[in-house]
């Protein structure tokens, strides 16, 4: 026996079905295609930036996109990194960071390019990769135990 159900969000219907315990998904377009993706999951939307946002505004969301990340390592770097560079940084290099926390569809891959072990793609590979590598090294030693708090700079 198997259930299906349907979700339907932005003209796209996605059938969940469930049998014998798997999950599938497809989604069905507004023309009734049905789209199969190759992994079983459903197709993550594209990032798009947020219009006629202030710049305090587009700081506060990122301070709390940096600390709410989902894995506590990646909560860790972002929010102290955060905390450190985000007031000084510019309406460039505040693009730059957004598109680095927000594009990417797996933290892990941010881990990964922060800490060296998988190269940078080219599209993320700038100055504020660099910034953050240079302080995910932690040259000076500093205890990282905990997120700074939400007003504290570093």
């Amino acid at each position: 026996m198997h259930r299906v159900s349907n979700v339907v969000s932005k003209g796209l219907q996605t059938q969940f079905k469930s049998i014998r315990g798997f999950k599938a998904a497809s989604v069905l377009r507004k023309d009734n295609e049905i789209v199969n993706t190759p992994d079983q999951s459903l197709p993550i939307p594209k990032y798009t930036h947020k219009q006629d946002e202030t710049i305090e505004l587009k700081k506060a969301r990122l301070i709390y996109q940096s600390r709410k990340r989902g894995m506590l390592e990646n909560g860790l770097l972002l929010s102290t990194f955060a905390a450190r560079y985000l007031q000084t940084m510019n309406d460039e290099q505040l693009e730059l960071y957004d598109d680095l926390i927000n594009q990417p569809s797996n933290d892990w891959d941010i881990f990964y390019w922060a800490t060296n072990v998988k190269p940078t793609p080219a599209e993320y590979n700038n100055e504020i990769m660099d910034l953050l590598k240079m302080h995910v090294s932690n040259k000076n030693c500093e205890q990282r135990f905990r997120q700074p708090g939400l007003y504290e700079k570093m």
